[in-house]
C-alpha cells in the first residue's frame, strides 16, 4: 500500500509537480465559483498540502490561511502562494471562531478512512466541527475528494470512501456534484514519474501501455452553508 504520510513528509516537491499537472482545463475554480461567488473576504484551506487550492483561490480572496500537518508540504506552499501558513492538524485548527467566509479541504479528509478504519466517522467529525466553528454564518464549507484517477466517469475507489461520501450527504446534509480534473503531462516519463509513486503500479503500467499524456480523473465536491 502507498504510504501517503511518508510521501507528504519526504516527497513534497514531487507531489507539487504532480498536482501542478492536475485540472489542466480549470474546472475546479469554476465549480467553486458556482458555490461561492467571488470575491471572498477570508479563505481557510486545511490539509492544504503544497497550496494547490490556496493558489487557485488566493487571487479571489482578501486573505488566505494555508494549513497542513506536514511541514515539508508547507515549505513548498510558501513558494506557491502568498498566504498565512500554519502548521496544524485538521482536527484542531489554531484559528479563532467565525473568521472565514469559506473553508476548503481538498483531497485530505478521505485519508482518515484508511488511517482510522474503525473510527473514521469520529475523526472526520472532529474536522467537520472545526470547519463549522471557524466559518462565519452564511459561509461555505467545501470538501473535494477523489472519484477515480484514470476514470472518465465517477468511480468511488473503495467501499470505505463510498461510506464516507454517503455520510457527508445523508448524515450531514452536504450537497454534491462531480467534475473532471484531468491531468496533462509533457511526456510519458513525466507521467510515470509523477503518478506511479502516488497511485501505484497498476495505473503507472496503464499510462505506459496506453501512452496516456492526458490522464482522465473525476473529483467530487461536497459543500454546506453554515
Amino acid at each position: 500500500m502507498v504510504d501517503y504520510k511518508q510521501i507528504y513528509r519526504e516527497q513534497a516537491d514531487r507531489y507539487d509537480r504532480m498536482v501542478a499537472c492536475e485540472d489542466y482545463q480549470g474546472n475546479i475554480i469554476w465549480a467553486v465559483l458556482q458555490i461561492r461567488p467571488f470575491p471572498i473576504d477570508t479563505l481557510i484551506d486545511i490539509g492544504a498540502g503544497t497550496g494547490r487550492m490556496s493558489g487557485l483561490l488566493a487571487p479571489h480572496a482578501r486573505r488566505v490561511f494555508t494549513l497542513d500537518i506536514a511541514e515539508p508540504m508547507l515549505r513548498v506552499a510558501q513558494k506557491n502562494v502568498s498566504s498565512d501558513l500554519l502548521l496544524a492538524d485538521n482536527r484542531r485548527l489554531p484559528l479563532a471562531t467565525a473568521v472565514a467566509d469559506v473553508v476548503v479541504a481538498g483531497w485530505s479528509l478521505g485519508h482518515f478512512v484508511s488511517w482510522y478504519p474503525q473510527s473514521w466517522q469520529t475523526e472526520i467529525g472532529y474536522v467537520l466541527a472545526e470547519m463549522q466553528r471557524v466559518v462565519r454564518p452564511g459561509g461555505q464549507i467545501i470538501i473535494l475528494e477523489t472519484l477515480g484517477t484514470g476514470a472518465e466517469t465517477p468511480q468511488t475507489p473503495t467501499i470505505g470512501l463510498a461510506a464516507y461520501y454517503n455520510w457527508l450527504q445523508y448524515t450531514h446534509g452536504f450537497a454534491y456534484k462531480w467534475i473532471r480534473t484531468d491531468y496533462r503531462f509533457e511526456s510519458l516519463n513525466e507521467a510515470d514519474d509523477l503518478t506511479r509513486y502516488f497511485f501505484g503500479d497498476e495505473l503507472g503500467d496503464r499510462i505506459q501501455n496506453e501512452k496516456l499524456l492526458h490522464l482522465p480523473e473525476c473529483s467530487g465536491i461536497w459543500w454546506l452553508t453554515a
